[in-house]
């Protein structure tokens, strides 16, 4: 028998809820009220162009320059953070007159740490790191839903291209990327008691720093990973290949994963409630580069690799103490 929530539930813990929820469904309800809105002919017209001016004209994902402040500064969005909780960890001062790429790892399900940390003021970050200007770069598939791409805008996100990358880094003083270094493959591998990193083939995210002089931040969150029950697809297996087939198509895939309901324990597309500590680890100052080699960018990333192995080796013990196996950068 599914395990339900009891009826009668703290107020507090019902605007968490609703928060987490919001988020989630966010492209259920937009798509929602994009077909509402196309059933009245009158709007029609200015739905067309709507799309017209969206998916032909606006360079918003390219450029990052869309964030809405009172509703990134939103009071739900502490909720949000209270719901697991999470928790920023600092490690160290980011000069506002720099520009940084904040790697996240893990990347997990939908990457809520990530959601949380940089794409809202959940976690006060602006607070925490006073002139440092963040944008969360996500697959530009988000912005070909129409209504949520604004949502997904309002939050400061931008498309996880070069073209973006290197426009907002050289916007100005602190404006800085946040990249989800293993992308979707690394959600393939995504288990509970685990931290296993899609890492050693990763070398743009380190020419990017070197060809921009970015310094580049380590960002290792505990407790990513342990949101949802994941359903490992076995290597060669029907369901492996269909999610392979996906990413290489679409650009993104997704592993099977549970996670609990708004009225079940058992079910659902919502996460559990479990901490998640995210640890900004400080700032690994790179030299600009005009034309970087393999060779420096490969030096790079083993620096990169090293601090991410030593915030883990400092914290496991604290956050990570029901590990089933220590972090093990896979590819």
């Amino acid at each position: 028998m599914p395990l339900f929530a009891p009826l009668r539930m703290p107020f507090q813990r019902r605007m968490q809820t609703g928060a987490v929820l919001l988020w989630i469904s966010g492209i259920i309800y937009t798509l929602g009220i994009f077909v509402f809105l196309c059933t009245f002919k009158a709007l029609r017209p200015l739905i067309i162009i709507y799309l017209l001016w969206a998916f032909m004209l606006d360079r918003g994902p390219q450029r990052g320059a869309r964030a809405v402040q009172w509703y990134r500064n939103w009071a739900g969005w502490k909720h949000f953070a209270q719901y697991f909780p999470m928790t920023l960890v600092k490690e160290g001062e980011l000069d506002p007159s720099k520009n940084y790429i904040f790697g996240y790892h893990p990347h997990g399900i939908i990457s809520l740490g990530a959601f949380c940390t940089f794409g809202t003021e959940g976690l006060h970050f602006s607070k925490r790191f006073p002139g440092i200007k963040p944008q969360l770069l996500t697959l530009h598939a988000n912005f070909q839903i129409p209504l949520y791409r604004e949502m997904v805008m309002a939050h400061g996100c931008a498309s996880v291209s070069r073209a973006s990358c290197e426009h907002i880094l050289r916007s100005g003083e602190g404006c800085s990327v946040v990249i989800v270094v293993g992308g979707a493959q690394e959600s393939l591998s995504t288990q509970p008691g685990t931290l296993n990193l899609t890492l050693k083939k990763r070398l743009g995210f380190c020419k990017l720093a070197l060809v921009n002089g970015a310094s580049l931040v380590p960002t290792l969150a505990f407790g990513e990973n342990e949101l949802y029950e994941v359903y490992t697809a076995k290597p060669k297996s029907l369901m492996y290949k269909i999610q392979q087939f996906t990413k290489r198509t679409m650009g993104f895939t997704m592993p099977v994963f549970n996670g609990r309901g708004v009225f079940n324990y058992e079910f659902g597309l919502l996460p559990r409630r479990k901490p998640v500590y995210i640890v900004v680890g400080k700032p690994i100052h790179v030299d600009k580069v005009e034309n970087p080699t393999v060779e420096q960018m490969q030096k790079l990333q083993s620096i990169y690799i090293d601090e991410v192995l030593n915030i883990w080796e400092r914290y496991k013990d604290k956050y990570a103490a029901g590990r089933k196996q220590e972090l093990c950068i896979i590819e």
